[in-house]
């Protein structure tokens, strides 16, 4: 049976024609009626994807201290805008907060900026932090948050941007769309219609890609947003998510429902979309705007070097048997680099106004 946006789907594609798979993303995502972010809470054991935060309180709280020594870096301001882009249910700013109350100063200094399109999920983060004690507000956009310095966070915001697509052709490029094939079901197809100049703005190594190649690329201007903030008002910013170092053909567009993967064309609005971070575009946009950029480096190595295997030794010799052994295979997923892990597979990319100097978790510490 289809779903409420799987007909609003087929009603477009069948008055304007296949629709791009951008718009399709899009659509599955953000739909103010029928769109998966805006009607659901997808995170934790009950919902369809577990994220860090979700897996160990240790995560946020080595975040939370980043925060603090990047605050420290910039001077230690007594106004610091915090801002969360995608704050999920809210456990990973609880857990950051909780330990930065180990630098009273900051904590003193910051006002918390959650931006969120969801209303169901802003609900949820509202619960969540109802026992923080720092000044709180929730914004639709990072254009919405004031002006002044600012420490961002984001983890797993950028894979659930929508993703454009492009097929190489024997004559150029061309856009992948989804259509209604001669069976009556969606299903990826090609637009008629050359994309002109393409071969110019993929990146040099893609140009020689063989027919069939599928290039990504966001046009978000996010990244471009958040580079000229840091660059002209100050501050500093840290993404988290999955994907590649540098920009390479190969289509990620993947769906998920129940902690399992299914087609992305399947049942629409009701499972997650999510498409691999190109972390080199997103570093050459942040760095036009005027940001130092550092990084990507995997998410196992940033940890180890926040020191994120003592603070788990410490925790364990709190916890009762059962305790270690969920907080060992905790660790093992977010450091691990299996097919299930993250340790690899999860970059972590800063960014910051010039001023700043090096940010912590890019190298190991001396000893």
């Amino acid at each position: 049976m289809a779903t409420p946006l799987e007909v609003e789907i087929r009603r477009r594609i069948s008055m304007a024609g296949p629709m791009p798979v951008r718009q399709y993303m899009e659509l599955c995502l953000s739909h103010p009626a029928h769109g998966y972010y805006t009607t659901r809470n997808p995170f934790g054991s009950g919902g369809d994807f577990i994220t860090a935060p979700e897996i160990s309180q240790v995560f946020g709280e080595l975040l939370g201290l980043w925060a603090a020594s990047a605050w420290h870096r910039m001077g230690q301001l007594d106004n610091v805008r915090l801002v969360e882009i995608g704050p999920g249910r809210g456990t990973m700013m609880v857990d950051a907060l909780r330990a930065a109350q180990v630098v009273p100063a900051f904590r003193a200094a910051v006002v918390l900026h959650m931006v969120e399109i969801s209303p169901a999920l802003q609900e949820r983060q509202r619960q969540t932090l109802s026992n923080v004690d720092v000044p709180m507000l929730w914004h639709e956009s990072l254009d919405e948050v004031p002006d002044g310095p600012v420490i961002v966070l984001a983890n797993e915001l950028f894979d659930a941007l929508p993703v454009n697509q492009a097929i190489k052709q024997f004559n150029g490029w061309y856009e992948r769309v989804v259509e209604i094939d001669a069976e009556g079901k969606l299903a990826f197809g090609i637009s008629n219609q050359v994309i002109p100049l393409f071969d110019q703005l993929v990146p040099r190594r893609m140009r020689d890609a063989p027919i069939g190649a599928i290039y990504e690329w966001r046009a978000d201007n996010l990244p471009l947003a958040l580079g000229r903030r840091l660059a002209h008002q100050g501050g500093v910013g840290l993404v988290i998510d999955y994907g590649h170092v540098e920009s390479a053909s190969g289509d990620t567009l993947q769906a998920v429902s129940g902690h399992a993967y299914v087609s992305p064309l399947q049942s629409p609005g009701e499972v997650d979309l999510t498409a691999h971070v190109d972390f080199e575009a997103f570093g050459l946009a942040a760095e036009t705007m005027g940001a130092n950029v550092t990084g990507p480096v995997e998410q196992g190595k940033f940890l180890r070097y926040l020191g994120i295997e003592k603070r788990a030794a410490a925790l364990k010799a709190l916890a009762s048997r059962e305790k270690a052994a969920e907080l060992d295979s905790a660790m093992r997923r977010l450091l691990g680099e299996g097919p299930t892990d993250m340790g690899k597979l999860f970059k972590v990319i800063g960014l910051a106004h010039p001023s700043v100097g090096k940010l912590p978790g890019f190298e190991p510490e001396p000893q």
